[in-house]
Parts: C-alpha cells; structure tokens; sequence
C-alpha cells in the first residue's frame, strides 16, 4: 500500500482520543508530502538537521514532535518550530528548553522520557528519580516549558505479556503524578507509548499518543 493508504488505514483504526505522530525521519519531504495530503499534521523527527531541512520544505502548518535523544546545545536550534519534545530526559535539559523557550515566549510541551524497558540502552527517568524532581517543585517556575505527560518504549521483544506489563506501569505512574500534582492542570495529558509493532497493546493500556513510523512510510530512505 502506499504511505497515503497506509496512514488513512492506521488512524481509522486508532481511537478518537489516541493522536497518532508519524515518524517521519530518514524519510524524505516528498514522502512525508504524501502523508500531509491526507489532512494528517504531526510528523516526529530525531535529528536536529533533518527536522530543520524540512520545516523548511514542508507547510507552515505541520506539527512537529521532537522523538530523538536530544542534547542540550541542540535544543536552541529546534525551538522555533517543535512543537512538542517526546525526550526530555534530565533535568539539566528541561532548564535549557525553558531558557531557550523564553526567547521565543513560545509554550513547549515537554514529555518526561521514563525507563521501564529491560534494556539498559534506553534513556529515560527512573519512577524515583521522576518522584524526587516532582516533590521538590522547581519545575513549576517554568513559564514556557511546561510538562505535558510522559513518554516510553517497551523492551525490544516478542514477548507480548511483558511489553503489555511495562505499559500498565507507564499509565499507573502517570495516574500517581496526575493525581499528585497536575489534579487541576489539563495540560498533564498525554502518554506517549507505542509504536509500529507493538502500538495497538499501547493503546489498550492507556496511550493517548503513539510514534508510528514504518507501518506508515517503510523502511528507511536514507
């Protein structure tokens, strides 16, 4: 099927309330042309360069999710057109987005990239050390960046049982911060969990956002 076909199938399939980010790095802007022109308007890049090459190629319009690992010296480059970054991993990091945030006064939606794979190469917070940051409440002198819920990938298995527990965990985690500390904040809204093989348990448990990219364009161009 084509990309088009392709990601009109996915988000007929997808609930109201689940938004779907097409992971569109190492894809061309003629490709992730043909996904726009379903009407579709949030694409997810991982490279600083890439997504700044295409915003420039692309529409006005298109909202751009940063997924990638990101480092601190890269962030002033990608604030004037990302929209939400899937991968704030520390807190060193969530301050500079604020910095370069305020230059702009332009609002950030940050979500916190938390570990619960069995995979050591996986970046993310540790539930405590999320904890810990949260109890003591300098994140609420923000004024641009602002934490929009929680973002993380399963293990890298076949195993369905443990992908579907290292999700329910994800969504209890982010119920115990809701209630905590964000009861009267509906900006804490989303969790980023689920991707092409295994987004459909995702959003069984709880997802409100899932990172598709080779169901919809393929393998990677280049």
């Amino acid at each position: 099927m084509s990309v088009a076909e392709n990601i009109i199938k996915i988000k007929k399939d997808l609930p109201a309330n689940v938004k779907l980010v097409a992971v569109s790095k190492f894809h061309t802007a003629d490709t992730v042309r043909e996904a726009y022109d379903t009407g579709h308007r949030i694409f997810g890049e991982s490279r600083m360069q890439e997504l700044s090459e295409k915003h420039q190629q692309l529409p006005d319009d298109i909202e751009w999710h940063f997924i990638g690992h990101l480092q601190t010296n890269k962030v002033k480059a990608i604030i004037p057109y990302t929209h939400t970054i899937h991968s704030v991993d520390s807190w060193k990091l969530f301050a500079e987005i604020e910095k370069q945030a305020a230059v702009f006064e332009k609002p950030i939606c940050c979500l916190l990239e938390v570990h619960i794979a069995k995979e050591d190469s996986k970046y993310g917070f540790s539930f405590n050390d999320c904890r810990q940051f949260m109890e003591q409440g300098e994140w609420k002198k923000h004024k641009y960046a602002y934490i929009g819920g929680l973002m993380a990938m399963a293990t890298n298995t076949e195993d369905e049982t443990l992908i579907r527990k290292e999700f329910k965990n994800l969504k209890s985690f982010f119920d115990e911060l809701k209630a905590n500390y964000f009861s009267e904040d509906d900006s804490f809204s989303e969790i980023s969990m689920g991707m092409s093989g295994d987004y459909k348990i995702a959003v069984e448990e709880g997802s409100t956002m899932v990172r598709i990219g080779s169901s919809i364009f393929g393998n990677r161009e280049y």
